[in-house]
Formats: C-alpha cells, structure tokens, sequence
C-alpha cells in the first residue's frame, strides 16, 4: 500500500466508481471528493456502489467551480483525510473522476516504488509558460479576483480594468515565486504533509484564495519550497486545444491511447464504452511498455488543432465559417474563368472540353440560370441551376462547386452581363486562372438584330462593368493568375494565347494545338464601333480596330499578352 488515489468527481458518477473500484481493489486506496453542487442523490448511490470497499472515503465536500478557491480546497480535504487515514501510503495521485488508468496500476505503483522521493508535477515559471489563456500570466499573482470568471464575467474584467487602472498590486508573500502547471499530479507524502502542515499555511490560503485559477498555481508553487526532488512533468495524459479546453478522449481514440505509454489520462468521455472496457479488464496491460511519453502521440494532436482552426483549402464548416482570416485557402483546386471567349469563337465550351480533358460550363453567373455543363439543372453536390439561390451567397456556391468537383478541372465564361458580385473574391483566388478578351461583349450586339439606339445604350452599359471589372484585375490585391487582351489584339494572331491558356490547364500534355475553335465573322465589326462612336458612345476597350470593313490580320503586329500578378 504505497500508492493512494485522490479523486475529484462532478458527474458521470458511475464511470468514477468504476475506475476507483479498480485502484482500490489492488491495494490502493482511495479518497472521493464530490462536488458540492452534485445532488446527494447521485453520491449516495456512488457511496452504495463502493460500501464493500474498506481502502474508500469520502471527504468534506466543497464546491467546486472553474477557476476559483474551491477546487483546492477539495484537493487539501480529500489529500488531509488520505494522510490521515493510510499512514502506508508514500506517493499520493490526484485524479479526476472523468480520468483512466491506460496501464495497470501494478506498473504505476512499481515505477513510483523506484522513485519513492520524486514528485511528479508540472511547474514552470510564468515566464516560461506559453499554454495561459485569457492574456493574464504573471497578472494572475498580483491582481485580485473576488468574481467568477464564468457566472459574473462582466464584474470580473472591468475590476480587472479598474485594478490596471490605478496601478493596484497584490504583494506576493515572501519567499514565494509563482509557478504554474497542470492541476494533475503524484506527490510524496513527505511533500504533500509539509505543504498542508505547513506553518505558514494559514498566510498561503489567504493569499492564494483570491488568485485566479489557484488549482494550476497552488501546489505548483509551494512544492518549490519544500521539495528536494521535483519532475516537472504530470504522470496524466491531458491534451487541450487552441482555446485551453480539454481534449475528450472517445471509443476511436483507443490506440492512441495506448501509445502514449502513460498511466492515466483525461478527459474521457462517460460514454466510451471501448475505452472502459478495455482499460480495466484484467487482461489490460500484457504488452510491454516504455516511459510514459506524452510526446508520441503531440503530433497527432498539432495535426488535429490545425485541421479544427485552418481546415482545408475551400472547405468552410459551420464552426469556421464567420472567421474568414482562418481560412487555408478561398478554393479547394485551380479552376479557369474566360471573358470573351465564348463570344468571339464558335462553340468555344465543347472545343476547350475536347483539347483540355476539362469541364467546362457556360455562365455559371447569368442573370437567369446557372448554366452548367451539359445544361443540366442539377450538378454534383445537388447543386441547383437557381440563379435565386447561387444570388443568395455567390462565394459559397462557387467555392462549393469546386470542393464538389475535386479532381476535375473546372472553367466557366464569366462577362460583364453576368452577376459581378464574385468578382472580387475571384481575383483575390490563388486558384483562379482568368483569361480576358476585354471589349468581346459588343460582338453578341453586332450580330444581334436590335435597334441601334438600343444597341448603343446597351454598349455603354456593358463597358462601364468591364471597365470596373479590370480595374479589380489590375489592382494590387489580386492573387489569381490573370492575361488581359483586346478584341483587336487577340484575333490578330489567337493562336499563341489559346495555346498558353491550353497548356496551363493541362501542362502535362505540352502539345501543339492541331485544330481551333471557329472565329465568328466580323466583317463590319470596325464599321459597326465606327457607328458607336457617331452616336456619342466611345468603344474603348476593343483596342485599335480599323473603321474599315477588315479587322487586323497577323501581318500587322505581333500581340503582347501581359500578366497581372
């Protein structure tokens, strides 16, 4: 009997019978605190559970809330009565109600038995600490903290606020320097009855009564005092996340466990059936084991905080979704957007489908419908044509029709009939290849047969949203990979930036185009820009189109694409 058990229990009653009916069955004792708040119900049916046990007591029961004096107070009741009750015990182990034992308690006791001087607890200075929330480290010591964090929080920062104000500063007794660690620990009797036996008790109490979250403080610091033989590490395998809560342990986390070598671990959860099971059946623990290594399994952990905070690229969870600069990424994979295209080449979708191996679709962001692939009205993920309900937050159903078609290039045409919302979001995309034959909107109004009054209103419109749309294109925010042309420039010579923008979709084929969509007939276009300018509308962004019948041939120039990073 050189090994005792403190635990401090709240809820699932049950589950905390069963592991201390496990210590106390192999000759180790056991002190049970139950929260102050419990209802005497639920502790006396636990008291009835463990009555055929002799090595079990329960201790003077505190209330014990977050943060707050309680919780040591429940520690130095239920620690007093384990002195007091088991003079054989040498080390005492101070668990919770939701902790496991991963390993038999025959090993924790030898292990102990080969240290019978060393206490097992984490404390660090506060300088050394990087795991404190709230940005109250050393602040926690000299303020003082009369209200609960959690049921009067507006009371407890702005008497916060009132004490930086007036520059108010507790005094630290003499001879202390604060120290903090996990609340988990395994002391000698000799440390432990010299920090509740203590002379200066009394002076420690009151000082540490008004320390925020003294559970993480108290026994970390006074163990430096009177301690000749400290580990400052915690026997206990617990894990919290970014937020300084604690990790809960489930069914799948069984081999994790395991791995870990450690002896106990919380937080566990109540329903984790597996877990019990395996734990505390006779049979636990035939496999060798190694020093208790928390540190083994701090990867998977790491990995697991930054999936939770970070995510994956273009993949937004409800819990995520408000914190935009959280995000990996705005998409899950490259995707390519023209302008123009579809309305200077012929059946331009089903050519660039044929060459690339790509997906292709039409507007994806017209007025009336969205215009998928094949003209279905319903695409991957139950994706609906309604342009109602892409209207309603266009940056989600795109990123969602590319998290949707992962695996498979994904281009669109995109102009300036179309709903300009995305705009932005599109050119701050690192995955976005934009590709732009500015001015090919008044190609669609050439070859219509409207009146030329309507045409020219229609013109000047149309212009206005490209201009501001390549003014989006060319600012310093842009991260998508953008090529800009105009109309003249591009029909020039269309066979060196068709085959750019090919092999950027597929680099890996790297071969010369053998066939080209089909150009629509613009003879008469430079006539047809001629009769806007008569009208009072000056097309700008075409480029330097001849008034004539004949557009710009290769003989001309050579056209000079440019990128906007």
């Amino acid at each position: 009997m050189t090994l005792g058990f403190v635990m401090l229990c709240h809820t699932a009653l049950d589950r905390a019978a069963e592991v201390a009916r496990y210590w106390a069955s192999r000759d180790c004792p056991v002190v049970v605190h139950v929260d102050k708040r419990t209802s005497g119900s639920q502790v006396a049916q636990m008291q009835s559970d463990l009555a055929d046990l002799d090595n079990v007591r329960f201790s003077t029961r505190h209330a014990c809330e977050w943060g707050t004096w309680g919780i040591v107070a429940a520690t130095q009741a239920a620690a007093s009565l384990m002195l007091r009750e088991f003079p054989q015990v040498r080390h005492v182990y101070l668990a919770s109600g939701s902790c496991l034992p991963l390993r038999p308690v025959e090993e924790m006791r030898a292990y102990l038995d080969d240290r019978p001087r060393t206490d097992f607890i984490e404390s660090v200075t506060t300088a050394d600490v990087g795991w404190t929330m709230g940005g109250l480290d050393y602040e926690r010591f000299t303020l003082r903290f009369p209200f609960s964090w959690r049921k009067h929080r507006w009371l407890f920062d702005n008497y916060v606020e009132l004490q930086r104000k007036f520059r108010i500063r507790r005094a630290i007794p003499a001879g202390i320097v604060p120290h903090l660690g996990s609340q988990w620990w395994c002391l000698t009797r000799q440390t432990l009855s010299a920090i509740l036996e203590g002379p200066d008790r009394a002076d420690h109490d009151r000082y540490f009564r008004k320390v925020w979250i003294p559970d993480e403080s108290y026994f970390q610091t006074l163990v430096r005092q009177v301690s000749t033989n400290v580990e400052s590490r915690s026997l206990t395998l617990s894990k919290f996340d970014f937020q300084g809560k604690p990790h809960i342990f489930y069914d799948d986390h069984l081999q994790l466990l395991k791995r870990s070598d450690c002896f106990v671990a919380r937080k566990i959860w109540p329903r984790a059936e597996k877990l019990y099971a395996s734990f505390l059946s006779p049979t636990a623990g035939d496999e060798p084991r190694a020093e208790p290594n928390p540190g083994k399994i701090d990867r998977l952990f790491a990995k697991a905080v930054e999936r939770r905070t970070t995510g994956r690229a273009g993949l937004y969870m409800q819990s995520r979704f408000p914190n935009g600069e959280w995000a990996q990424g705005r998409t899950a994979a490259p995707y390519s957007v023209f302008e123009g295209f579809a309305d200077v080449f012929e059946n331009f979708e089903t050519w660039l489908s044929k060459v690339s191996g790509s997906r292709v679709h039409g507007h994806l962001f017209s007025p009336e419908r969205v215009e998928f692939a094949g003209g279905v009205s319903v695409y991957n993920g139950a994706m609906s044509d309604s342009a109602a309900l892409r209207d309603y937050n266009p940056r989600s159903f795109l990123t969602n029709l590319i998290w949707n078609t992962r695996g498979e290039r994904q281009c669109f045409q995109f102009g300036p009939s179309d709903n300009q919302k995305i705009a932005g979001f599109i050119a701050a995309d690192p995955n976005a290849q934009i590709s732009v034959i500015s001015g090919a909107f008044a190609v669609p109004l050439f070859q219509s047969n409207r009146n030329f009054s309507e045409i020219r209103a229609e013109a000047a419109r149309l212009q206005r949203i490209e201009s501001d749309l390549l003014a989006e294109l060319r600012g310093p925010h842009v991260k998508a990979k953008v090529r800009i042309w105009t109309l003249a420039e591009f029909i020039e010579s269309p066979m060196e930036p068709l085959q750019s923008i090919v092999d950027e979709i597929s680099p890996r084929s790297l071969r010369r185009l053998a066939e080209v969509p089909r150009m629509v007939d613009l003879t008469g276009f430079g006539q047809f820009l001629q009769n806007l300018r008569n009208q009072g509308m000056q097309p700008v962004l075409m480029g330097d189109f001849p008034a004539g019948q004949d557009y710009p041939n290769a003989a001309g120039r050579r056209p000079r694409p440019y990128l906007v990073k």
